[in-house]
């Protein structure tokens, strides 16, 4: 049994996960700064529509094949051959698709501009499936430095050549070009650093085989993206669009930590449970460890977002969004509970069952579309409680998974993380007294860094005491090398 701090080069994984993830965020709201003042706000419209059409068609363009990469036990030339075939064909006619429909959605939405950025646009699916066989690969041998190299030549491009573009007046076109280019920079860079062995020449044997499983990871997470726009989509629909935007900044807030932590983390424990996987490891115990740590910054986080929602909501926002502080309050404890969960995922696919994930998902989603239409008839803080409570829920279809294909107990999982839980207190307990003691300071400043502050040593200072795996990480990360 080992965790993943047995596995040689991890926190130098890691590292460069949250180096990569960090500097797409920073590019981007440095190029979003600047292209506010270099375009007009119709122009940026015309790019936002064209960006989420495209984006929707991003979750069908390889099928799944890119998760196949990573967990498929062997992966010889036929493998990759078929593979790339599956990647290929999807790519290759969604890009067909997309231009073609370019006219018509340029006519619904009466902007002829969208069109042509959509016909730009619809030239990433034609490059993207040969660099995602590299990054997949890559994924599957955890080079996190080649992804890093990778993601940084993609980034760098797409700044510099949107804003040079945009200088130049191209408008809307400036994005969509400035995108194609990155994609260019970002398949060279691939091809460069391709780990050696790949195979380029497709093949239709074996591709039939893949359409299942392939065809069930993008169920997955179709459903999945379906589960987290269900809330805004009902919303507008029953309440308004003033109710969607406050439920929208509540749950902007409470995504903070997935968008800090969860999403830099998962591309490095996806490929590492997989490898245990293949290896005849046990990845639980790695599942474990990362649950551990996750939620030993999770669970004070998020409680953390809901005793100081007011002051942080006039911080982020300002305050007149107050209204969505009720909001927070409601869905913090559910999020702090689902967190818990949050690699099983991975885990399911890395261990390859892709089904059960489906399966998962669909009734997860059914879920809380049975729950968010009564709710939203009632109001808007209902229709919060059923965010919740559907989060509640899906923690409880995660576990009886778990519970069901790896024999994990709640008793078991619980034992894996009561450090997490005595850091929490550790955290929350000197905020709550910094939150009382600060009386009517409902939106200024003051209660927030004090909070915060108070928080900080009193986790830390038990970090080190309850001797958490986190702890270890921080102070000893080349002995994990």
């Amino acid at each position: 049994m080992r965790g993943w701090s047995d596995m040689p080069g991890m926190v130098r994984n890691f590292a460069f996960a949250f180096a990569e993830k960090y500097l797409i965020v920073m590019l981007a709201l440095a190029g979003s700064m600047l292209l506010a003042r270099l375009l007009t706000p119709a122009e940026l419209g015309v790019y936002s529509i064209a960006a989420v059409l495209a984006g929707l068609a991003q979750v069908f363009r390889d099928l799944g094949a890119g998760q196949l990469l990573v967990v498929q036990r062997a992966l010889g030339e036929p493998e990759q051959r078929a593979l790339l075939t599956l990647s290929l064909a999807m790519g290759w006619l969604l890009a067909a698709a997309l231009a073609a429909l370019s006219w018509p959605f340029a006519a619904f939405y009466r902007q002829p501009a969208l069109g042509e950025v959509l016909r730009i646009l619809s030239l990433n699916f034609l490059l993207v499936p040969f660099s995602s066989q590299v990054t997949a690969m890559l994924r599957r041998e955890l080079r996190a430095g080649r992804l890093f190299a990778i993601s940084t030549a993609y980034g760098l491009t797409q700044f510099g050549a949107t804003i040079v573009l945009a200088l130049a007046g191209l408008g809307p076109q400036a994005l969509a070009w400035g995108s194609f280019a990155a994609t260019v920079a970002g398949l060279g860079t691939a091809l460069l650093l391709r780990p050696a062995g790949m195979y380029w020449r497709p093949t239709q044997h074996g591709v039939w085989g893949l359409l299942r499983p392939g065809g069930l990871a993008v169920a997955g997470n179709v459903m999945d993206e379906i589960g987290v726009v269900a809330p805004d989509l009902v919303a507008g629909r029953l309440l308004g669009v003033a109710e969607v935007a406050l439920l929208g900044k509540a749950q902007s807030v409470l995504s903070l930590f997935n968008q800090a932590v969860t999403s830099a983390v998962s591309p490095v424990i996806f490929p590492l449970f997989a490898r245990q996987a293949r290896e005849g490891a046990d990845p639980v115990q790695s599942y474990f460890s990362a649950a551990a740590c996750i939620t030993a910054l999770s669970w004070p986080f998020l409680l953390l977002a809901g005793l100081f929602a007011s002051p942080l909501v006039a911080l982020l926002y300002g305050p007149q969004w107050q209204g969505c502080v009720p909001l927070i309050r409601i869905m913090c404890g559910a999020a702090a509970l689902y967190s818990m969960f949050s690699m099983v995922r991975y885990l399911l696919l890395a261990t390859g069952h892709i089904a059960a994930q489906a399966r998962l998902d669909a009734t997860a989603v059914a879920g809380r579309l049975l729950m968010l239409a009564p709710a939203a008839m009632a109001g808007l803080k209902w229709l919060a409680l059923a965010v919740a409570l559907s989060l509640v829920f899906r923690s409880w279809l995660v576990w009886r998974v778990l519970r069901r294909l790896y024999g994990v107990s709640v008793g078991g999982l619980l034992g894996h993380l009561r450090k997490s839980a005595a850091v929490a207190l550790a955290a929350v307990v000197p905020a709550v007294l910094v939150f009382l003691a600060a009386g009517g300071d409902r939106t200024g400043f003051l209660a927030l860094p004090a909070g915060v502050g108070a928080a900080a040593l009193g986790w830390g200072t038990a970090l080190w005491l309850v001797q958490h795996p986190l702890a270890a990480y921080l102070r000893r990360p080349n002995s994990l090398q």
